[in-house]
């Protein structure tokens, strides 16, 4: 790369230097929300909260009701009749993306619908994941005809923990993000190309699903149920053995970050926002400037700008993991009489430890940068895309000629939630990395001293988050 390239990145990453005066008022206060928070949360939070798994079961009554095999079998239809309207709207339905179910449904109802509910109500994604759905059918007729069940031909290697899904969701967001252009407003990905993509997939994941086991590969390599897992480990609510409990909230976070690929989710979760925001505002002069070198050296517009934007993808997570894995690193830097031989920890060790505090960050990101697209494509969804899921003038249920009100939400309003998120998601992430410190140290004041970087870093990232959402909105 020229020395030009690293001019031009170096000046994306610092951010615009013009900023409205209402963007570091913001700014400001919720960094002083936050070392209030660090404060309040060094007088007055002197034992753990979080770290002891205090499930208990629900009334048996409401259990049976929610949980049942009738329960299920309804959810698992429901999810399999989607599937199956997403690939068909895809493959026979309008190429115009606004017009068609198929990409409302998968990038927004799916995406970013499911985590809400997933926030709220725990993995309600297990009984609506269609693929387990079709597994288990599969399994279940085997069983009838063999008397047997089938055995996985191979043991899932524990070292790939949730690496696959990983890989997946990398994929997933690529594909909009990517090959999208930008978003799936664009000629580069339309319904037939998400069609496609969900055959694939679906294939693949029924081949793993066949070498592993239908629920090993669910539980650590299918893409969206880890996903929408990490999100349901904050929730109040979690089924187990059957029965439907309920837990502190966030609690389950502190155990979700047990294996591999667990850290690098949650860095490509947060990762992904960012690009998606710095590509429509601090980024867009960058990208605009080597999108031309790649066309000055033979590449058609459109290939050039999915290299650029993959590489310039592949910078901003890249950036987000220097900054989580620096803010880690920091802790070492105030630790002195901190550790004893058996307190001392690496690195990695440390964000091991302290990465759940991250899961908040990624909700909060989620909601400040697709908040009001959730609200106003989820009536487009649930009207005209739903009565004309093809686009070719049905109308099922009689909504075919709705439209989207826009004025439900104000520009003010949309800020709002978008700074009120950002300031309450990384609040939060101070009080999970401090009940994790007060159990690692066993003392208060221990505790907030191995917390200094950890403000450190949520300052940082909601600086991040509001320059990015500023700039895109100017």
């Amino acid at each position: 790369m020229s020395l030009r390239a690293f001019e031009v990145l170096g000046h994306a990453l610092a951010g615009p230097a013009d900023l409205p005066l209402e963007t570091w008022v913001f700014i400001y206060g919720v960094a002083l929300v936050l070392i209030i928070s660090f404060v309040g949360l060094a007088i007055g939070w002197d034992r753990t909260v979080f770290q002891e798994d205090r499930w208990r079961p629900v009334r048996s009554s409401i259990s049976r009701l929610l949980v049942n095999p009738v329960t299920e079998t309804l959810c698992a239809l429901l999810s399999v009749f989607l599937l199956g309207v997403t690939i068909w709207s895809g493959l026979n339905g309008t190429e115009a993306p606004d017009r068609n179910f198929a990409l409302t449904f998968v990038f927004v109802t799916f995406w970013l619908g499911l985590v809400l509910l997933s926030v709220l109500f725990g993995d309600v994604f297990k009984p609506l994941n269609p693929w387990r759905a079709i597994g288990r059918a599969t399994g279940g007729v085997f069983r009838l005809v063999a008397g047997q069940s089938a055995p996985a031909p191979f043991a899932y290697p524990e070292r790939l923990g949730r690496w696959p899904a990983v890989v997946g969701l990398f994929a997933f967001v690529w594909l909009e993000l990517v090959w999208g252009a930008g978003g799936f407003q664009t000629v580069g990905l339309t319904p037939h190309t998400v069609a496609v993509a969900t055959l694939v997939y679906s294939a693949y994941t029924f081949v793993a699903m066949a070498l592993f086991g239908t629920e090993k590969w669910i539980e650590r390599g299918e893409t969206f149920s880890v996903y929408f897992g990490m999100f349901a480990s904050l929730a109040p609510l979690e089924v187990r053995d059957g029965k439907l409990g309920v837990r502190r909230v966030l609690s389950g976070a502190t155990r979700w970050v047990s294996m591999p690929g667990s850290i690098a989710l949650v860095l490509l979760t947060i990762g992904a926002t960012t690009f998606d925001g710095a590509s429509e505002g601090t980024l867009s002069g960058a990208i605009e400037t080597v999108h031309g070198w790649f066309t000055d050296i033979g590449l058609s517009p459109i290939d050039a700008f999915r290299v650029t934007n993959t590489l310039f993808f592949l910078i901003v997570v890249g950036f987000v993991a220097a900054v989580f894995y620096g803010g880690i690193y920091g802790m070492h830097l105030v630790r002195s009489d901190l550790d004893d031989h058996r307190r001392s920890f690496t690195t990695a060790k440390l964000a091991d430890l302290f990465a759940h505090a991250f899961i908040p960050i990624a909700l909060a990101y989620l909601i400040a940068h697709y908040f009001s697209l959730f609200v106003f494509l989820e009536q487009a969804q649930f009207t005209f895309l739903l009565s004309d899921p093809l686009g070719d003038g049905s109308n099922f249920f009689g909504t075919a000629d709705s439209g989207i009100d826009y004025s439900v939400l104000s520009a003010n309003a949309i800020w709002y939630v978008q700074v009120g998120s950002l300031a309450v998601g990384h609040a939060i992430a101070l009080a999970l990395g401090h009940d994790r410190a007060l159990r690692i140290y066993g003392d208060t004041r221990l505790a907030t001293r191995s917390q200094y970087w950890m403000l450190a870093l949520m300052i940082t990232f909601t600086t991040l988050g509001l320059v990015l959402l500023s700039d895109a909105n100017q």
